[in-house]
């Protein structure tokens, strides 16, 4: 007598072809930014290593330098005076180089295949990461050598955001995009605190393992990339999603009785734009200016150039705050600051769902960064106050910070870049990636770089810069943020009237 098929294959069987494709893509892009973002990390955390009260700690015997000498436990040339605006530069010229880069990553990424392209951008971050931590066993002490890697670094990384955006953007459709792609951006922080946790296994020896360690891992994940990402559902015979199927509301003309409250959220920023929404065989690559045309993508871009600004400041001085406020070792304050990290996990999430049920992208993200201002200014002022309430604080920091960057950089790009005004042309979707995320990346690189001319005078100065930030992030949204309150207002009277109508009818 044969047994009856067991429950597991059951289980396996419930689910499509199609189904095991987008999750297999929707994992493997995760993993593959996820290592893009560890990479990134390791500076952050190195940075109090590089530079630190030598007085305290027990010099080596094979060591000639006096105990009063403060600098001979630092790393020249960063051993000097001027040690925040020099490390401040190191970042400077890997954000500077990836916010250009990013212009034109996007136009690369439409015309080469995204296999290739991320393969061989992982492959040279890894190099890139990797030399900057050899520069440690083979005792380079010149700062170019530093700047001139990060420069390259950046330039290299900017592979990564387009590409994963544009490929999870070929397999999944509307629906519920902002769930699912805040969930997926949790990849972000996941790096981010892994490539802090690695970072703090070497960062008080032989710190230079804190960069090759990620470069190696990055690396790796090149080569799996290079095996086994698919482009395209059309290219292993799955169905390709339908990016729009209802009718779609126009919220230029938010009293038209078309717009819904759950419409599609492609036409929820848009004034133009009507057509075949079949996709054309062989659509050409949209330029610069087009993308630039799709509504709502200035809005978004300009925004996001400020939501980064905040992200990107604590995400590499976050651990040289809590280094120098709370006097944690260099391991404690990294593994301390990934709970921004966590707490980044949990906003991206709660944006997405929140815009996804309300189909108001632009009020998630302004409501978010209109509560963030305040817990910013709280977490510098009581947030070191003991332990339990520094967490609690660095979390929802975390949250609200990274909830609109995340929405704004992942579901807002996608819906933009598969907007109805460009006919089904998908191949827009890497160079309106790449316009909003390197507005935003310009942002990225003035952050740091403020925060270290600024830290001089004080930390509480930095924190008046990032509330100061936050709030004009908020205010570029005022205009969205309009449109979908008036389409809000239509659909409940639309409903209410339809409302009246059926009891009549009865």
């Amino acid at each position: 007598m044969r047994s009856s098929l067991a429950p597991g294959v059951w289980f396996l069987r419930a689910f499509s072809r199609d189904s095991w494709f987008r999750g297999f893509i929707l994992l493997m892009t995760f993993l593959i930014y996820t290592t893009y973002h560890m990479s990134r990390k390791p500076i952050s955390v190195v940075k109090s290593r590089l530079h630190q009260n030598c007085s305290g700690i027990i010099e080596p015997v094979n060591e000639s330098h006096s105990l009063n000498d403060s600098t001979w436990c630092n790393w020249a040339p960063f051993d000097q005076s001027n040690y925040k605006e020099l490390l401040g530069a190191v970042d400077n010229a890997f954000l500077v180089a990836y916010a250009i880069g990013m212009f034109i990553s996007g136009i690369f990424g439409e015309r080469l295949p995204l296999r290739y392209y991320l393969s061989a951008g992982m492959l040279l971050s890894g190099l890139f990461t990797s030399l900057f931590g050899l520069g440690y066993f083979w005792n380079i002490h010149v700062l170019w050598y530093f700047v001139l890697i990060q420069i390259c670094n950046g330039l290299v990384q900017t592979t990564g955001w387009p590409s994963v955006v544009t490929c999870v953007g070929n397999w999944f459709g509307k629906g519920k995009r902002g769930l699912i792609m805040g969930i997926w951006n949790s990849h972000t922080s996941v790096g981010n605190i892994l490539g802090s946790l690695v970072a703090g296994v070497w960062v008080d020896g032989q710190w230079g393992l804190s960069f090759v360690v990620p470069g190696i891992v990055i690396a790796i994940m090149g080569l799996v990339t290079f095996f086994f990402l698919v482009e395209y559902p059309e290219d292993v015979d799955c169905t390709p999603p339908q990016h729009h199927g209802e009718p779609e509301e126009n919220l230029d003309n938010p009293e038209d009785p078309a717009n819904r409250p759950h419409a599609n959220k492609e036409s929820s920023l848009e004034s133009a734009g009507s057509g075949s929404k079949e996709p054309s065989a062989g659509p050409a690559a949209i330029s610069f200016f087009g993308a630039l045309r799709i509504p709502g993508v200035i809005e978004f871009s300009l925004c996001l150039l400020f939501a980064k600004l905040v992200s990107y400041t604590f995400l590499y001085w976050l651990p040289l705050y809590i280094f120098n406020v709370v006097h944690f070792s260099a391991k404690e304050a990294g593994d301390l600051s990934t709970l921004f990290d966590v707490g980044g996990i949990i906003g991206g999430i709660l944006a997405g769902l929140v815009s996804d049920y309300t189909n108001g992208r632009a009020t998630t993200c302004c409501v978010m960064l209109i509560l963030a201002a305040p817990m910013m200014f709280l977490y510098n002022y009581v947030g070191q106050n003991g332990i339990s309430i520094s967490i609690v604080m660095l979390i929802i920091c975390g949250a609200l910070v990274n909830g609109p960057y995340a929405l704004i950089t992942t579901a807002v790009s996608a819906d933009l870049g598969t907007h109805k005004s460009l006919k089904g042309n998908a191949k827009a979707l890497s160079t309106v990636t790449a316009i909003i995320d390197g507005t935003g990346s310009i942002g990225a690189a003035l952050g740091p770089l403020l925060a270290g001319l600024i830290s001089p005078t004080g930390w509480n100065n930095v924190f008046y810069m990032l509330i100061s930030a936050d709030i004009l992030a908020c205010l570029l949204l005022c205009r969205l943020v309009y449109k979908e309150i008036l389409a809000w207002r239509s659909s409940l009277r639309r409903d209410k009237g339809s409302s009246v109508a059926l009891t009549h009818a009865r």
